[in-house]
């Protein structure tokens, strides 16, 4: 029964980044050629990202996977293991950025669209498969984001877009973090620190972004 769903819980999560990317392939203006290059990317990282989930239970339990490692790589990643790939992905994505490796701007564009979508349907099938009551604060906020997103998209630069969307969406989960018991993102709960870590270095980026901005016109 465990095994099972969990099963469901893993084809829902990819089912879900699945519809992501078809709709970012159906909806963007980007050339095929890129829109193709930006999705393998983002298969890339994802891949990456549950690399690194498996070895950040094992790090995170590295006395218990000493003594009985079937254990501990049978066991479900937790939250704690998620913050660990979630930060090993970003220093993973600066790090080609920095090495010209990747364009970020027009690659985290297309990875706010699909990561906005494939989230909206995950909560969404939460809600209906499972009846998570807890999910609908979440969803309701993923809907506001991505109307915001789609609206702004021609109105403002990307950079400045995708601050505000990331900076929205923090600002957002902490606001659910007090409202409700808890707050999860593809099934592992968010704590309150780590969104609230992650809003502060977005609000410096938008300030920074701004500087940089105005200094340019002068």
């Amino acid at each position: 029964m465990a095994i099972a769903s969990k099963l469901i819980a893993i084809g829902i999560v990819t089912a879900s980044f699945l519809v992501g990317c078809l709709s970012l392939f159906i909806m963007n203006d980007l050339p095929a050629k890129t829109k193709k290059k930006h999705i393998a990317e983002i298969i890339s990282q994802l891949i990456n990202f549950i690399l690194f989930m498996w070895i950040g239970k094992i790090v995170l339990n590295l006395s218990s996977f000493l003594s009985d490692p079937l254990t501990i790589l049978a066991y479900p990643a937790d939250s704690t293991a998620f913050y660990f790939a979630v930060i090993s992905s970003i220093i993973m994505l600066f790090y080609k950025g920095k090495q010209k490796k990747l364009d970020m701007t027009p690659f985290m564009d297309s990875f706010v669209h699909v990561f906005l979508v494939a989230s909206f349907l995950y909560e969404f099938l939460e809600i209906i498969l499972k009846d998570n009551v807890y999910a609908l604060g979440y969803l309701l906020l993923l809907s506001v984001l991505i109307i915001l997103y789609f609206f702004l998209r021609e109105r403002i630069q990307i950079r400045l877009l995708l601050l505000i969307i990331l900076s929205s969406w923090s600002l957002g989960i902490i606001i659910l973090s007090f409202i409700q018991p808890f707050v999860t993102v593809f099934g592992y709960i968010m704590e309150p620190w780590f969104i609230g870590v992650f809003f502060i270095i977005l609000l410096v980026l938008i300030n920074l972004f701004y500087k940089i901005k105005v200094r340019f016109k002068q």
